[in-house]
């Protein structure tokens, strides 16, 4: 009972985090004009968009079978899908569970030992992390210039407009990055005895080593060329989406696919709050990039962000409900041939 309270608990802490960055990337805006925008949206570019999406999915599915085949396990790749749907599915009602869940749908379809299929996936997890880091530095290095001048008119002018001359504000931003950095280890190493008392510091160092573990797995992979393959499509179908996106709105339409590259990659960092399906999150920091980085107003900003992720909710729960039912069906089907 008290494992169901905290769970509760907890999903109502992240579900009011995403209401509050959901309101936050909505403040202060005229909602006839974003629902104004939303009725003008020419949503035959998201539909087009949607096939990518679809795309990536499957890429994914594809994908998890390589990492399961170092298990000496063969699973079909229609019913890997299924489960990768589901996962979706669940997450949008309760961030992260739905890792969890696949791995328990695949695992009782297939007859798998379920540590097993979480091991896969915390594999798969491990290198989309990677993937995201190397997405991160492209896009950085890409439009190094333009992100080197949004810097420094919004961060570091502000800052050294605070002290009398540039020398002084860099001493003090340079001295401060030093002070913080000694005080974090300071604190680490005098509070170490203590942090080890509560049961999140085993938690953290459990997702670590699992997190190298499964940077290990990948090594066991036989066709390690197809693997990369699959990861470079499935980005590539996740940029497709978002730049495709762009033509369903006129303030967008002007936007480059390096440009697309860059709300990717920051969407993706949006994507992983943990609220419930990355909500609020993702439109936050899809708004703040557009309005920011490409002087996109704050309204089609805002209709924009809410345009791609309401349509991948939309996908989602549709092929997640679906692949529910199928793969339910399916089960009870192989249970009632398995008693005759």
């Amino acid at each position: 009972m008290k494992k169901k309270i905290i769970s509760v608990a907890k999903y109502m802490v992240f579900l009011a985090i995403g209401i509050g960055l959901f309101w936050l990337a909505i403040r202060g805006e005229d909602i006839n004009k974003i629902l104004n925008e939303f009725r003008h949206a020419n949503y035959g570019w998201v539909l087009f968009s949607v096939v990518f999406m679809i795309a990536s999915h499957i890429l994914r599915a594809l994908r998890w079978n390589q990492l399961i085949k170092t298990l000496r396990y063969k699973t079909k790749a229609h019913t890997t899908f299924y489960a990768v749907m589901i996962g979706y599915f669940v997450n949008l009602a309760v961030p992260r569970l739905g890792e969890i869940t696949r791995c328990g749908v695949l695992a009782r379809h297939n007859k798998i030992p379920v540590h097993s299929v979480i091991g896969t996936v915390i594999a798969e997890r491990a290198f989309d992390i990677i993937s995201l880091a190397i997405i991160l530095l492209v896009t950085f290095f890409s439009q190094i210039y333009f992100l080197r001048d949004f810097f420094t008119i919004h961060i570091v002018d502000p800052i050294v407009s605070k002290f009398p001359s540039g020398l002084s504000a860099s001493i003090a931003i340079f001295g401060g990055g030093i002070l913080f950095i000694l005080v974090i280890a300071l604190l680490y190493k005098a509070l170490l005895s203590q942090i080890k008392k509560f049961p999140f510091f085993y938690k953290i160092k459990r997702l670590i080593i699992g997190f190298l573990d499964g940077i290990k797995t990948i090594k066991r992979i036989k066709q390690k060329k197809i693997f990369l393959l699959y990861s470079f499509l499935m980005w590539l179908m996740y940029l497709m989406t978002i730049y495709f996106c762009f033509f369903s709105i006129k303030a967008t339409s002007g936007l480059s696919i390096i440009d697309g590259l860059t709300v990717l990659a920051i969407g993706s960092i949006g994507v992983l709050a943990p609220t419930p399906g990355g909500v609020g999150a993702y439109q936050y920091v899809v708004g703040i990039t557009l309005v920011g980085l490409f002087q996109i107003d704050r309204v089609s900003a805002s209709t924009f962000a809410n345009i791609v992720f309401f349509s991948q909710w939309l996908l989602i729960i549709i092929f997640g409900g679906l692949s529910w039912v199928i793969l339910f069906l399916s089960q009870k089907k192989i249970n009632k041939n398995e008693h005759n």
